[in-house]
């Protein structure tokens, strides 16, 4: 949709879900107030799901500006199914920063709300720009109180884990504790939402209420009690990836790896492997410089009677600039390498130049599960 700040912004296909289902709902409130206007009160309402929309996007704008202020990159903001994300790729340093990020969405749909209410006094009551303004003032109203809740993944869970990582000195600690929030929350959406929609606490009439009602409510909150459950286990999952990041170093986990020429047979070259304790061969040129990395699958392919008769070369990928990982790459920063040139392996070299050995990301992903599977500290 657009790259405000440099951030690309996409729409998610439930969003159009969304908006039909806001179009419709919100066009039978619009009948009550304006009965006159007919089918074109769909039309109104259409409207008043982009805008609300719009809305949140300035929320996660919000968000955005905050994490690029502290200098941690904005990877998309994505709007979908009951709001949006801002999925911002590296963690905060402090908790002070921490606390701010999560609050400035929250406090910007605040003063949303602020203004579309000051805008209804320049407004006449009961008219289109009557009707939508005072539905935006609410929306933003409700969508601040939401992402104030004190569990993740909502705002005021990264809040309430800012807090406790503030007291305790340990982010993993403020992680879990806002976790567990807000899995009780997700329960407490899922039984308390209809309840408050029966009893009518929620400001309605308990007259209007009909089966296909009380199923709507029902749904409605398990939807959101399944997003907010799922989105806090998966907090847990990201926390201790990233507690568990600075166990994956470079050096660790590349394999040994033999220089051998463009023309030597496989077999050959896989003997002196043998011989050496190696896991990888490296084809370098006469000067002795790395031109190829043989690749393991390609070895796998090439079967035990033909192997006297393949050159490594034909089995050799080409190095590229970002297939050479420097070995004392460790955590995030060596993920991030490894994302930016997708490969099966890659070159590990020393400051010098030196050949250290290849690296596989099929090592890389056992080490990530052995690491995971290991209860955090």
């Amino acid at each position: 949709m657009g790259r405000p700040f440099g951030v690309p912004v996409y729409v998610a296909p439930s969003w159009f879900l969304v908006a039909a289902l806001i179009t419709w709902v919100f066009g039978d409130q619009i009948e009550r107030v304006l009965p006159e206007l007919g089918a074109a009160r769909y039309l109104v309402s259409l409207f008043f799901a982009v805008a609300f929309y719009a809305s949140v996007l300035v929320h996660e704008l919000a968000h955005t500006i905050a994490a690029l202020r502290f200098k941690l990159p904005v990877r998309r903001i994505q709007l979908q199914f009951f709001g949006g994300v801002s999925e911002i790729e590296k963690e905060t340093e402090t908790p002070g920063r921490e606390f701010v990020l999560a609050f400035v969405g929250p406090l910007l749909s605040l003063v949303l709300s602020g203004v579309f209410y000051l805008s209804l006094y320049a407004v006449e009551p009961g008219t289109v720009p009557g009707v939508l303004l005072a539905g935006l003032m609410i929306s933003n109203l409700i969508v601040a109180a939401f992402n104030l809740l004190p569990g993740l993944p909502l705002d005021g869970g990264r809040m309430l884990r800012a807090v406790v990582w503030k007291i305790t000195g340990k982010p993993m600690s403020g992680t879990v504790a806002a976790a567990w929030v807000g899995r009780a929350l997700a329960v407490l959406v899922l039984v308390g939402l209809p309840l408050l929609t029966r009893t009518g606490l929620l400001g309605n009439s308990t007259d209007d209420i009909s089966g296909f009602t009380t199923v709507t409510d029902a749904l409605l909150a398990a939807i959101l009690a399944a997003i907010i459950w799922t989105g806090a286990g998966n907090s847990l999952r990201m926390a201790r990836l990233r507690e568990h990041l600075p166990e994956l170093r470079a050096r660790v986990l590349t394999r040994r790896a033999i220089p051998v020429e463009s023309t030597t047979p496989l077999s050959e070259a896989l003997r002196r492997a043998n011989e050496a304790g190696a896991r990888a061969l490296v084809v370098v040129d006469g000067n002795g410089d790395p031109t190829g990395i043989v690749r393991e699958a390609a070895i796998a392919a090439v079967p035990q009677h033909r192997r006297p008769w393949v050159a490594v070369s034909s089995l050799a990928q080409d190095i590229t600039d970002g297939m050479r990982v420097p070995a004392e790459l460790t955590g995030q920063p060596l993920l991030d390498h490894l994302r930016a040139t997708p490969a099966t392996e890659y070159l590990v070299v020393e400051e010098s130049g030196e050949i250290y050995g290849v690296l596989a990301t099929t090592d890389v992903e056992r080490a990530f599960v052995k690491a995971m599977a290991r209860p955090s500290s």
